[in-house]
């Protein structure tokens, strides 16, 4: 009874406000300011997702923001995997010491980080371009720890039989680990995609150019000047990707994060 009931109180926590927020959007603006607030809409408004999506040129930032996720995945998963691979089976000279100093790096308030990577980027000339997000987005300490210990999980014997077979360690990794990773890899790639599609402090230092902004940054520029029930029906359809995309991969994400072995 306890735990239903703690259950339904977090629940509720979670949906309550997302439910809000879409009814809010199907509201007029006066009606969104009246208090006591109303729950369901009196006059539905349904058309304002469309003319949100119009008002703010959503599609150009959408287009953004998806290349920007997309190329964060990608380096992401270009650097992690290989590393991890190298820190969990090839095992070089002072790899726990490596994966230590790695490690070290989560304890540093991200807001410290700011200030050494934008002067980074912009000395390598890469402001207002996508290549300003991928590149610090493959240093993740946190995506190689997480690979690593699922690759840990893997029978040496099975890559020794790879090994004798004439495979080296690259075709080892693509043939034999990737296929068995498939779980992790699906991990990986959602907090990559998710944390590169919300993250709002980094794309607005390093995106000047309005036309090349992606959504967060481009809604709060929006904000000011637009109607409330406007700026509701923006943030809903830039939430909707990741939730379906959540939905959709569910499965593989609970399989990657209770992954312990390998099952023969």
């Amino acid at each position: 009874m306890v735990f239903t009931a703690t259950m339904l109180i977090f629940t509720a926590a979670f949906l309550v406000p997302l439910v809000w927020v879409v009814l809010g959007a199907m509201k007029p603006p006066a009606e969104l300011a009246r208090v006591p607030p109303t729950i369901l809409p009196e006059t539905w408004v349904p058309e304002t997702y469309a003319q949100a999506w119009n008002y703010m040129d959503l599609g150009r930032f959408f287009l953004n923001t998806l290349v920007v996720a997309i190329g964060a995945w990608a380096v992401q998963l270009a650097v992690a995997v290989p590393a991890a691979y190298a820190l969990s089976k090839l095992r070089p000279l002072l790899g726990n010491v490596i994966l230590g100093l790695m490690l070290a790096t989560l304890m540093l308030p991200a807001a410290a980080l700011l200030v050494p990577m934008y002067l980074t980027i912009s000395d390598l000339g890469l402001l207002n371009s996508p290549a300003a997000i991928w590149l610090p987005a493959a240093a993740n300490a946190f995506n190689i720890y997480l690979l690593k210990r699922f690759f840990d999980q893997i029978p040496r014997e099975l890559l020794e039989a790879a090994t004798i077979d004439g495979a080296g360690p690259i075709r080892t990794l693509i043939n034999i680990v990737l296929p068995i990773s498939r779980p992790i890899l699906a991990v990986v790639s959602i907090f990559a995609v998710v944390a590169a599609w919300k993250d709002f402090i980094w794309p607005l230092l390093v995106f000047s150019d309005p036309a090349k902004q992606t959504l967060s940054v481009a809604l709060q520029r929006f904000a000011p000047d637009t109607p409330i029930n406007l700026l509701l029906a923006g943030l809903v359809l830039a939430g909707l990707p990741m939730v379906a995309l959540f939905l959709a991969f569910q499965r593989h994400i609970l399989a990657g994060l209770t992954a312990g072995g390998i099952k023969g």
